[in-house]
């Protein structure tokens, strides 16, 4: 992971501004009240990628290699993996 500032923030700020879109875009999805399968996957992949970021850069994990990377991604991935198997069941 770099440390250099990019258009004068830091990583760790540019991936805190994405995190608030991805919630605000989950906000206006459930305030639209749109559904269906498509959505549901959607507003899934968005929780799981913003886990992977909170896991990256606000854990410390991203920077480290090996096995002490892998607890968050399997906490994601297994839960995820059922949760849309589920989803795509009952459809």
């Amino acid at each position: 992971m770099s440390t250099k500032p990019f258009l004068g923030m830091r990583p760790s700020t540019w991936v805190f501004s994405l995190l608030v879109v991805l919630t605000f875009i989950t906000f206006y999805i459930g305030e639209q009240g749109l559904g269906g399968l498509n959505i549901a996957l959607f507003v899934l992949a968005i929780a799981l990628i913003k886990g992977h970021l909170v896991g990256a850069y606000f854990m410390g994990l991203g920077g480290l290699r090996g096995l002490w990377r892998w607890p968050v991604s399997v906490w994601l991935i297994i839960p995820g993996s059922l949760i849309t198997t589920a989803f795509i069941l009952s459809n």
